[in-house]
């Protein structure tokens, strides 16, 4: 495999990543939480990896000054989320975005935080 230098990657290509990391994590949770039904799998995963729940989450992100880096932010995407106006859709972008820096620069202890921190945030609002 050929060395690359991920602070060259562009935004959508790390939110490609980022998205199936977020992803796989969140499946697991929901797994680990006795949901085996894949209808029933499906709906709960929706209210954390949709480009809504992702939006809110990077914006309760900033507020809680989480973050530090602000990078991919103004990567343009010439598609749109299914169900998601473009503001909406950028923002979604830049949490995958930085799940997937998070995960190509091995930083798996920052990206488990954050997400952890995503589940609960999640968690509590549904409470």
């Amino acid at each position: 495999m050929t060395k690359v230098d991920v602070n060259l990657i562009n935004g959508i290509a790390l939110a490609f990543e980022g998205d199936a990391i977020y992803s796989t994590y969140i499946r697991k949770h929901l797994i680990f939480q006795g949901m085996t039904k894949p209808n029933q799998l499906h709906r709960k995963a929706t209210m954390y990896v949709s480009a809504k729940a992702q939006a809110m989450l990077i914006n309760m992100m900033l507020e809680a000054q989480l973050l530090t880096e602000k990078r991919g932010r103004n990567t343009n995407s010439h598609t749109k989320a299914k169900n998601a106006d473009v503001v909406t859709y950028r923002m979604s972008t830049g949490f995958e975005a930085v799940m997937g820096y998070l995960h190509m620069t091995e930083q798996i202890d920052r990206l488990e935080e954050l997400i952890d921190w995503c589940i609960q945030a999640v968690e509590k609002i549904e409470d």
